[in-house]
């Protein structure tokens, strides 16, 4: 495969990868406040994902891909109020263990790859319409 194709594949590999991120990232944001159906009842848990290199036989280029969907294990939180439906006998409600600091950080972070990986596919279009040209004249 040539070099010119390699990379939009590659950052086509990257678009992929990164918009997936951003629907797990909404996911969490959507639920940050998401609470079990009875009282004492787990919330919502926050989903995680996590990146891995694919060899892509066909082309024999290195691919970025999803190699995992998972949770976080980490705690909930706890909130004291009594008249929520979820709220155990003491009054108290899990809450998801989303951070919305984290989950905007990573939103941030995923657009600004997303459009990284764009430029290059950009950027590389424009390089084979100028060789095309080239070619042509």
């Amino acid at each position: 495969m040539d070099p010119l194709s390699a990379s939009l594949k590659i950052a086509g590999s990257g678009l992929e990868a990164q918009s997936t991120r951003l629907r797990i990232v909404s996911e969490n944001i959507a639920n940050s406040r998401t609470t079990g159906d009875t009282p004492g009842a787990d919330p919502y848990r926050r989903k995680t994902i996590t990146f891995g290199a694919e060899m892509d036989r066909s082309s024999g280029v290195t691919l970025v891909g999803v190699k995992r969907l998972g949770v976080d294990r980490g705690d909930f939180t706890e909130e004291y109020d009594p008249s929520h439906p979820a709220a155990d006998e003491r009054g108290i409600v899990k809450m998801p263990n989303v951070n919305m600091l984290i989950e905007m950080a990573d939103m941030r972070e995923a657009n600004r790859t997303y459009d990284a990986n764009l430029q290059t596919i950009r950027q590389t279009r424009d390089l084979i319409s100028a060789t095309i040209d080239l070619l042509k004249g």
